[in-house]
């Protein structure tokens, strides 16, 4: 949390004094501070049960049936509201990822040739940079790729290789839909974290575009 506030502050769109920007500026800041509170908030009693969730990263309340020692969360990821995951194994989501709510990603099932119908569970992994669409759901054993997209409501049963796209019940690919040069932070423009970071976040995505512009 230390590392995150020490960002934000770092970061901060900095208005001229007593300028009509500063006031709306501290006004959405004031107005914000309990919504990245609870952001905080959330990060640390996830850590306290033993999930590993990286600086920055936004969750906003997720439901787990699991071990949370189990989810390991890169930085700068966001979780939308409306989250499951099930944790019996690991589950393993890289650093710049986007969750959209109502996300299902479990890591256990039941073997329906066992007669008894005992649970498995198998590892998921999704790589930095990939975007988990409204309502998907991943199922045991998934690796989803670097960059790649699970579109809204899709019901991922195989892996997406990186930069793919994966729609549909049962998901099927689509290769080379997304560019490879991705740069942007799916957590600066939440509500939150914009309060404090403002038009700085629009000058540091310029920036970084410039800075790979030939």
């Amino acid at each position: 949390m230390i590392s995150s506030l020490i960002y934000l502050w770092n970061q901060r769109e900095r208005p001229q004094f007593f300028s009509h920007r500063w006031f709306a500026v501290w006004a959405k800041r004031m107005l914000q501070a309990h919504a990245l509170a609870r952001i905080f908030w959330t990060s640390m009693s996830l850590q306290r049960k033993g999930a590993k969730v990286g600086a920055l990263s936004i969750l906003y309340r997720p439901d787990i049936n699991g071990k949370y020692s189990n989810l390991n969360i890169g930085t700068h990821t966001f979780v939308s509201r409306d989250v499951h995951f099930a944790p019996h194994a690991e589950i393993h989501i890289g650093s710049f990822v986007c969750i959209n709510n109502g996300v299902r990603i479990l890591s256990a099932s039941h073997d329906l040739s066992d007669p008894c119908w005992r649970m498995y569970s198998k590892p998921i992994f999704i790589g930095d940079y990939a975007w988990i669409a409204t309502g998907a759901i991943l199922l045991p054993g998934i690796r989803v790729g670097k960059g790649a997209v699970v579109g809204a409501g899709a019901v991922v049963t195989c892996d997406v290789p990186d930069y793919a796209l994966a729609t549909g019940n049962p998901a099927k690919l689509s290769l080379g839909r997304r560019t490879k040069d991705l740069q942007y932070d799916p957590v600066i423009f939440a509500a939150p974290y914009e309060a404090w970071i403002g038009r700085n976040a629009l000058l540091k995505l310029g920036a970084k575009v410039e800075e790979t512009s030939p």
